[in-house]
């Protein structure tokens, strides 16, 4: 569609903008890329340290992801987190990965939680800045 406007075409502008991303806003980015684990990873590390469950929570699901540039990169995120069975007291939560999903029972749980993690990778600064939790209707048991 051709627009003119004293005598200006303003058909390419409504185009350009459909296709380019603001400056500095967030943009959708792979739930495999390897900042986006890391900083799930830590947003799970907050969770189970505000947490009063005898038992540590890890991601089950990476629903969404975005990036933003931000003096480093602040990341945006859609997790479901499960619990596994590894108890908290004792662990190391550096051995998250090797902790199994509850099975199907009453100790079963999940969150579905926004994370928002920043981070400045040249100095070793990884910081969870905001997240919300609340409990999910159908917890995951793939581990």
């Amino acid at each position: 569609m051709l627009l003119l406007f004293s005598g200006l075409c303003l058909c390419s502008i409504v185009s350009r903008q459909r296709y380019t991303s603001v400056p500095g806003s967030p943009y959708n980015i792979s739930t495999d890329n390897k900042g986006v684990l890391k900083a799930v990873l830590h947003g799970a590390y907050s969770f189970n340290n505000q947490t009063n469950d005898a038992f540590l929570f890890k991601p089950s699901a990476i629903e969404k992801a975005e990036r933003q540039l931000v003096k480093g990169f602040k990341y945006i995120l859609e997790v479901d987190l499960s619990r596994t069975v590894c108890l908290k007291k004792g662990h190391k939560e550096a051995d998250l990965a090797n902790c199994k999903f509850q099975p199907d029972g009453l100790l079963q749980q999940a969150f579905h939680s926004d994370f928002e993690v920043w981070t400045m990778p040249w100095l070793r600064f990884m910081k969870t800045t905001y997240f919300v939790c609340s409990p999910s209707d159908q917890p995951s048991t793939s581990s």
